[in-house]
């Protein structure tokens, strides 16, 4: 069985203005469709390999055969966080719940304080990769970046908010300002598939 991609949740122009069509459209088409296709090419004489679930893939990348290590790594981690990065975006955004809000203040005081450190993350990762909202294994809330297509479920951390922060995902729009980028990408969140993500990894 090959790696597919699943089909957008939303049109490509449907996060605008945060968001513009066609930088959906090639990040999607072009790019996850890339780490996809490449995936499947790596792992094609390794079918006991392809039948996993990416994630699996990607959380034990480093026990894998190493002739499809790196390409697990790179082109598996791009096909698993591009997922992940387009089920918690919405048309329009869904604002957080006193729940969400609360369990973000018992971590990180406030919820400004809290994007300030999530910003400050996304902001200084060095060329391209992630910064992340993650649940550790004690089921605290840390922010941490990664760099490419590096995932935090390969550190034993569960991502409940994810932000990509390669130049592709925003360069048509906002060229080299980043922190625009950021700023309206909170815009388009989906709280409510946020906390569903939080209460799962938490069993509350």
């Amino acid at each position: 069985m090959a790696f597919t991609q699943a089909p957008l949740p939303y049109a490509f122009d449907a996060l605008e203005p945060y968001i513009d069509a066609r930088t959906m459209e090639i990040h999607y088409t072009a790019h996850h469709a890339g780490y996809v296709a490449k995936l499947n090419a790596a792992l094609e004489a390794y079918p006991e390999l392809m039948a996993q679930p990416v994630e699996a893939l990607v959380r034990s990348y480093p026990d894998l055969p190493e002739a499809v290590r790196i390409a697990v790594r790179n082109q598996g981690g791009g096909h698993y966080n591009h997922t992940f990065f387009w089920s918690i975006m919405t048309p329009g955004g869904k604002a957080e719940s006193p729940f969400m809000v609360q369990c973000i203040e018992q971590r990180f005081q406030t919820f400004k304080d809290f994007q300030k450190e999530f910003e400050a993350k996304a902001v200084s990762v060095f060329g391209s990769g992630w910064a992340w909202l993650c649940i550790t294994p004690h089921h605290t809330l840390e922010v941490v970046a990664t760099s490419n297509q590096d995932s935090p479920i390969t550190n034993d951390l569960t991502p409940i908010l994810g932000l990509d922060v390669w130049e592709h995902a925003y360069y048509l729009k906002y060229q080299s300002k980043r922190p625009s980028y950021i700023d309206a990408w909170w815009h388009v969140v989906d709280w409510a598939k946020v906390e569903e993500l939080y209460r799962a990894a938490c069993n509350t």
